[in-house]
């Protein structure tokens, strides 16, 4: 191997020494005995590009915003490497590369603390927006408080805190502190708060099943008298809707009792009104007749004709007694439009004649007097039997003679 300027970065020697070329002079780098001089540059040449491209990866990092700390700290461990570096190539170009990039770290490391200061602030920022929040729900009124909301409310607070700590730069320690504390104390006031909300709720609805409960065995103990129960179990009812709530699901279970009570007396009732209804059926068929007799009367102008006839259909609807509940109002309607009619022709003619020298009918004063004395008569029977039907019936018919009394002005 004879001496030689291989190429401008490096060159060999007639013993194989191998050296590299730089601003500062030449430099030996080590030796390549047993090869032609290309080989021993090659060698070396590639242990250059191997700095080559540390070098680069470096500048790729920066690019890419690598921490200003890590950056500084390769740039001198590469600087070292360079400065004695045992390969061949423009090291005086890696040194250059590496200054550069030691400048770029001083502008990156002030560009990165700027961020820093500034991250820093907006995790301030968001930690006490948090804080905050959960003071804001502590203040609420614990008796308006929506808490299965409110307790929602708080542990997503919660989360984003722990989520926060985690993912988020790290705070001064005695901001951290302060926020926490403040974090703590507004959980702790909400929990404090919930505790004594439940417990107050719970003495309440202790209460009121109490008090439903003696609603219960009331209604209960009514069962024997079947519908005539119906009226104290309705005034029960009231009693129950004033009570209050005493939970959903101690509610649902004895609202089941409550209302298993009313349906044996709602169910004796309904047996008696079929009963009923299958006997007043025949009564509806013969009002039903009477009606479209007394309707016969709406064509009728002439009230002296109408009136006796109206009075004869009265009496006759009064001996026929009631007809199913479900049909009184019918039939009522269709007699009141007869009355009504009747009633109208009277007034016309009240009108037209001299008041004070004609009075109203004494027939049918007189009528109606001895209707209502033989209805009181049958009441007082019906009372003295305690037949409640028979009471009923007798109360109902004399208060409509007593209103058709009150009507003509007797």
């Amino acid at each position: 191997m004879t001496e030689s300027d291989q190429q401008p970065w490096g060159r060999v020697d007639e013993t194989g020494t191998v050296f590299v070329r730089t601003a500062d002079g030449e430099r030996a780098v080590g030796e390549y005995p047993d090869g032609t001089a290309e080989e021993a540059l090659a060698y070396f040449e590639r242990k250059y590009a191997d700095l080559a491209g540390a070098v680069g990866l470096l500048e790729q990092r920066v690019r890419r915003g690598a921490p200003a700390a890590d950056v500084a700290k390769a740039v001198a461990a590469l600087q070292e490497s360079v400065t004695d570096a045992r390969a061949v190539g423009d090291l005086d170009a890696l040194r250059r590369r590496l200054d550069a990039l030691s400048g770029t770290t001083q502008e990156l490391s002030e560009q990165q603390q700027a961020e820093a200061k500034a991250q820093l602030a907006e995790a301030i920022a968001e930690r006490t927006a948090i804080a905050e929040a959960a003071e804001a729900l502590a203040a609420q009124d614990p008796a308006k408080t929506q808490w299965k909301q409110t307790s929602a409310e708080l542990d997503a607070l919660f989360a984003k805190w722990q989520q926060h700590q985690q993912n988020g730069p790290r705070l001064p320690k005695n901001e951290a502190n302060e926020l926490w504390k403040r974090f703590r104390t507004a959980r702790s006031t909400i929990e404090s708060h919930r505790k004594a909300f439940f417990a107050q709720l719970d003495s309440a609805h202790r209460e009121v099943r109490a008090r439903k409960q003696q609603l219960i065995e009331r209604a209960e103990a009514l069962a024997p008298r079947g519908a005539d129960a119906v009226g104290d179990y309705r005034a029960l009812l009231d009693d129950w809707k004033a009570a209050g709530r005493a939970g959903k699901k101690v509610d649902d279970a004895l609202w089941a009792k409550f209302k298993a009570a009313g349906d044996v007396l709602f169910h004796a009732k309904a047996e008696i009104d079929a009963r009923d209804d299958a006997e007043y059926r025949e009564n509806l068929e013969q009002k039903l007749e009477l009606i479209t007799e007394a309707e016969q009367l709406l064509s009728e102008k002439d009230p002296k004709r109408a009136r006796p006839a109206l009075n004869a259909i009265q009496l006759r609807w009064d001996e026929i007694g009631r007809v199913p509940r479900d049909q009184v109002r019918v039939i009522e309607d269709r007699l009141r439009k007869v009355e009504t009619h009747v009633r109208q022709l009277e007034d016309e003619r009240w009108q037209r004649e001299d008041p004070e020298k004609k009075a109203r009918s004494e027939g049918m004063l007189g009528q109606l007097q001895d209707a209502i004395a033989k209805l009181e008569s049958e009441l007082r029977d019906a009372e003295a039997a305690g037949d409640a039907k028979a009471i009923a019936a007798a109360r109902e018919a004399l208060e409509a003679r007593q209103a058709w009394l009150k009507a003509v002005g007797g």
